[in-house]
């Protein structure tokens, strides 16, 4: 009898020590699991498609070399390409600038797991992302001294894009032409950051600048990233349209 209870005691005391030690484990992984935010945009690449549009993974980045030829029609085609089209827009104070498109050799490298940046950066005029056809997005600001676009919104096609001086087609707004093949809540690019803009619907709502943070982005599950990501949203009446006071992440490298 005495055998017996020695016996049971060292049992018990055996499964409360692995009890203790199992416990300390479980505790420690979900500290780890609630502290890192791991970010995979690998599910998104294969959506990108345009003319002279190339994506290359190498290592933790990603590289978009664009030619950054939009695949739909404005007037700012030459008249002589079959992309030609007087503007058929709603904007009655629509005023043609003197720029045509041309094709680019634009380079933009972001990182294939984008994380929060300790220091934001704003954005600079000129390229700041690349929407899935190619053209890249630019920020709310018209150059060269980051005026508001109040009068250069009146020189954008009816797919709200146009050209500047060298040719270099963009979009400062909603890419009509993605969202209405695509959808209003659709994946429509990337910013240089490495995280995605989507469009101005999340869960059927009209996402406005109230449910954004400063830099015009939050954090929910997206159709692409069910677990949840950091994203942009487009909104098509508030500037800033696409990006607020900077990126949210660390912006990659962009060459022109």
């Amino acid at each position: 009898m005495k055998k017996f209870s020695i016996l049971k005691v060292a049992s018990v005391t055996l499964l409360l020590v692995v009890g203790l030690m199992s416990c300390g484990s479980t505790s420690e992984d979900e500290t780890t699991d609630t502290t890192a935010t791991q970010y995979d945009i690998s599910p998104i690449l294969s959506k990108f498609s345009g003319t002279g549009l190339t994506v290359s993974v190498n290592g933790n980045s990603v590289t978009f070399t664009t030619q950054n030829l939009p695949n739909h029609k404005s007037p700012y085609w030459p008249t002589n390409n079959a992309l030609y089209e007087a503007y058929n827009g709603t904007n009655g104070n629509f005023n043609i600038n003197p720029n045509r498109i041309s094709s680019q050799n634009i380079s933009i490298t972001v990182p294939l797991n984008p994380s929060e940046a300790s220091t934001k950066q704003a954005t600079s005029l000129g390229p700041i992302g690349v929407s899935v056809n190619g053209v890249v997005f630019y920020n709310q600001y018209a150059g060269p001294n980051n005026q508001a676009l109040t009068n250069e919104i009146n020189s954008f096609d009816q797919f709200l894009g146009h050209p500047q001086q060298s040719g270099q087609y963009h979009y400062h707004v909603e890419p009509t032409y993605l969202t209405g093949q695509f959808g209003d809540s659709t994946f429509l690019g990337l910013l240089a950051d490495g995280f995605p803009v989507y469009g101005p619907i999340e869960n059927g709502k009209t996402i406005t600048n109230s449910d954004l943070d400063a830099y015009h982005g939050h954090t929910s599950a997206t159709v692409d990233f069910p677990s949840g990501i950091y994203h942009y949203h487009i909104t098509p009446n508030e500037d800033p349209y696409i990006n607020g006071n900077g990126f949210y992440g660390t912006p990659g490298n962009i060459t022109q």
